[in-house]
């Protein structure tokens, strides 16, 4: 283990250091709670500190106390089992040094084989304490990964409609406290059933995912894309104009035409095509009301022969 001793005795502090290093583990020293401390937060790991309790500017207790709190502070921080060295030996002292924050104590003067004991004591806890640091990590880490896996699409890895909503919701306050525009675009694979039913559903699943990954890869930075359902893709983008966010879905239609994805059932030119529908922020409506509008400039798209962008207009 890596230990710190704190002691302003220039003769206690050695006899402690040799004892410690005798038992086998490395010893850092430090002559007072001051140094103590700057040692200690220079350390990126100290297992265990052997601490005076009456040092000049800094005594043990604060810094046990100091010690305790930059533990709760500072996130990824390992346990440091904390023990008073003292002569003090009476019921209140040892009363105040476990409240701030202390495990263990030894009496002066050191007791070699009472060190030893103290020392294994604290190897045991130190190891504990690291076991469930990293249980609770690896518990964080999970928690992170269930929560980014609730909010994306299996099939596509786009985000889903959880995920839409959040951002949605996040975006709109944005829009109406700043006056950011943003538009989005509601996009549908043309008569996609009718791939299934030609081509199966294992094409209809590969055919999807090759029109997710278009959409992923002409996005800009702070775009976002959704799978909105079933065949239906929204992208959302912020400080774009109704005009600008049709420029951007027409590219995309054709990136993905020009796939090449087979589609005899889609004439005439019998590939995968998307029809889109675009709508734009409105400080007086609200997320639900700016998806009717670009589901309704969709249906539009479609009515007039599919393989377009429109806004509804």
């Amino acid at each position: 283990m890596k230990i710190l001793v704190a002691e302003d005795d220039a003769v206690s502090r050695t006899i402690l250091k040799r004892a410690v290093e005798k038992l086998g583990h490395e010893c850092l020293v430090a002559e007072d709670g001051r140094s103590a401390w700057e040692t200690f937060c220079a350390q990126p790991c100290v297992d265990v500190i052997i601490s005076d309790w009456m040092m000049p500017d800094v005594d043990g207790l604060e810094l046990c106390r100091m010690i305790r709190e930059e533990e709760r502070g500072a996130r990824g921080r390992a346990y440091t089992y904390f023990i008073f060295l003292t002569a003090l030996g009476d019921r209140d002292h040892l009363l105040m040094g476990l409240e701030a924050g202390a495990d263990d104590y030894l009496s002066k003067p050191l007791d070699r084989d009472e060190l030893g004991m103290r020392l294994i004591s604290a190897d045991r806890v130190t190891e504990l304490h690291r076991k469930l640091a990293f249980q609770n990590d690896e518990l964080e880490n999970l928690n992170r990964m269930l929560f980014e896996q609730s909010r994306q699409d299996p099939l596509t890895r786009l985000g889903n409609r959880l995920r839409m909503r959040e951002d949605l919701e996040v975006l709109q306050s944005r829009a109406e406290r700043y006056g950011h525009d943003y538009a989005v675009v509601l996009c549908d694979v043309d008569f996609f059933k009718a791939y299934n039913d030609r081509y199966g559903h294992l094409a209809g699943d590969d055919a999807l995912q090759k029109v997710s990954q278009t959409i992923s890869a002409s996005l800009r930075g702070g775009d976002t894309a959704y799978r909105y359902g079933g065949e239906e893709f929204l992208i959302v983008l912020p400080e774009q104009s109704v005009e600008m966010a049709v420029g951007i879905a027409d590219r995309l239609r054709h990136t993905v035409e020009d796939l090449g994805i087979p589609h005899e059932s889609n004439p005439p030119g019998n590939v995968v095509t998307i029809s889109a529908g675009v709508a734009a922020f409105s400080s007086a409506g609200a997320p639900d009301d700016l998806l009717k509008e670009a589901d309704a400039a969709l249906y539009a798209a479609k009515r007039a022969g599919r393989n377009r962008v429109s806004t509804g207009e």
